[in-house]
């Protein structure tokens, strides 16, 4: 782990605008890691502690949302760690009833989703796909940042997919 930055709440620096008041249940984090085997278990364990102290493992939250955050930030991560060689930096924000988890890189591929078969690999982004209320990758120089959101909150439709 090389830096983390950022508080319980978004800044005003935060790239969907500042909040008057931090919403319920809201927190963010940035943690950039260096490209090492370890590097996806200590991202694993980021999420999950800041999902627990951000109240997203009580039992009005959905469930199993720290489980799924977890496995799909361990996806994404692991694409990063062995496409782009080099560091990569992951962003969870909280906020509004929706996770945002981020991994930017330096690598130029973006991912594509590869149908479930008996391949050794290649089924990480077929889970995001699934999992995620939604997903997407944007370029960003000779980089690129995957992101997926999930629903926090336990009302109807909030964790569901969306077309």
């Amino acid at each position: 782990m090389l830096q983390l930055s950022g508080n319980r709440f978004p800044g005003p620096d935060f790239p969907d605008g500042a909040f008057p008041q931090p919403p319920l249940r809201a927190g963010h984090l940035r943690v950039t890691y260096d490209p090492r085997p370890t590097a996806v278990r200590e991202a694993r364990v980021a999420v999950r502690r800041h999902l627990e102290e951000w109240g997203l493992a009580e039992q009005d939250a959905p469930e199993g949302l720290v489980d799924t955050a977890e496995l799909l930030v361990s996806e994404v991560t692991t694409n990063a760690l062995l496409h782009s060689a080099g560091r990569f930096t992951l962003t969870l924000s909280a906020a509004h009833g929706v996770l945002r988890c981020e991994v930017g890189d330096i690598g130029p591929r973006a991912p594509r989703v590869v149908e479930a078969g008996g391949a050794e690999n290649g089924r990480g982004m077929f889970l995001v796909a699934a999992l995620a209320r939604r997903w997407g990758c944007r370029q960003e120089g000779s980089g690129k940042t995957v992101w997926f959101e999930l629903g926090t909150c336990a009302c109807d439709g909030c964790g569901r997919r969306q077309p």
